[in-house]
């Protein structure tokens, strides 16, 4: 049986069957009888979703929107195949992701060229277009009314400038995709969750992440719900720590962008050895490798995303 948690609310969360076990979570959100999926997964998630719906006795037709926190293929790819399955569903994703997910080429194009034709094809298999008239775009301060609950849709970037959170007002809960960083749960110790930015490329940038942190923290949320992975909990402090770990990755790459080829290397291992110091001292005891194992992908990323921020800091701060 795939990973289930069963939250208030109407709120459940279960494993998309993305890559390993508990690494990427689909949001359901259950509210008279209407349903609303926050991210999707791949394609592989289909069988899941499917059983989430038969376990809480809801048809596929109950499903009103599938809304993505953005369109990275970890919480995106799987979107079409849902569309296609989902009768009723409406799409709703952020403006600037809206014309990728009907014509998906561009967006698999950037992603092949990072990872490789084989791994794209093995990990996401086809990602199929939307018609654009089931697509919404999700402007800042959109309204989605799902039953008799509102769900509040707000820009948030930093991780991605197509990157938007939902804000549950009746849950006092919000849905941050990668926004509010990750908490993998095999971190947790004593019911204590461990969390960390996450800085991957190509759009990554420190001061709209603080921003979007701090205005996410203005609804005073008692629950975030993480896609990596499901609800996080003592939100203040969470907040606090993962301030203070997205400044110290960016001391990081400060240290080390212009030390040459290597300089990419040198910030993953750097960041690495920062996390397991800090997982120490979160009273983690799993062996060096089970960590690295755990954050393989996020490491490289973030060491990616760091990298290419240093090259264009001075173009982004004149943005601003």
């Amino acid at each position: 049986m795939f990973d289930w948690r069963a939250y208030e609310d109407g709120i459940y969360a279960f494993d998309a069957g993305y890559v390993r076990p508990i690494l990427a979570a689909i949001h359901l959100i259950v509210d008279n009888g209407r349903v609303a999926l926050v991210d999707t997964g791949s394609n592989d998630s289909l069988p899941n979703v499917l059983a989430a719906l038969d376990k809480l006795g809801l048809t596929r037709e109950a499903v009103d929107y599938i809304i993505l926190s953005h369109i990275h293929l970890d919480h995106a790819g799987g979107a079409g195949t849902l569309m296609r399955e989902l009768p009723n569903a409406r799409l709703v994703v952020h403006p600037r992701g809206s014309r990728h997910m009907a014509e998906p080429s561009k967006l698999v194009a950037g992603v092949t060229a990072v990872y490789g034709k084989d791994y794209v094809e093995t990990v996401y298999g086809d990602i199929l277009p939307i018609p654009a008239d089931r697509i919404i775009d999700a402007h800042d301060g959109l309204v989605l009314r799902l039953g008799q609950r509102e769900l509040l849709c707000i820009d948030t970037p930093g991780h991605a400038k197509h990157h938007i959170c939902v804000v549950d007002h009746q849950a006092q809960a919000i849905f941050s995709g990668d926004m509010f960083g990750i908490s993998y749960r095999e971190f947790d110790v004593d019911g204590r969750q461990f969390i960390l930015p996450t800085t991957s490329p190509t759009q990554f940038d420190p001061a709209e992440m603080h921003a979007s942190i701090d205005r996410l923290m203005s609804f005073a949320p008692r629950f975030m719900y993480l896609t990596h992975y499901a609800q996080l909990h003592d939100v203040p402090a969470q907040a606090d720590a993962l301030r203070r770990r997205l400044d110290r990755f960016v001391a990081i790459a400060l240290a080390h962008g212009a030390d040459g080829d290597g300089r990419q290397a040198t910030i993953k291992a750097a960041i690495t050895d920062y996390m397991i110091r800090e997982l120490r001292a979160h009273g983690c005891t799993l062996p060096v490798d089970e960590i690295a194992a755990v954050l393989a992908t996020d490491l490289e990323l973030n060491a990616q995303g760091l990298a290419h921020w240093f090259d264009h800091r001075e173009g982004v701060k004149s943005l601003r």
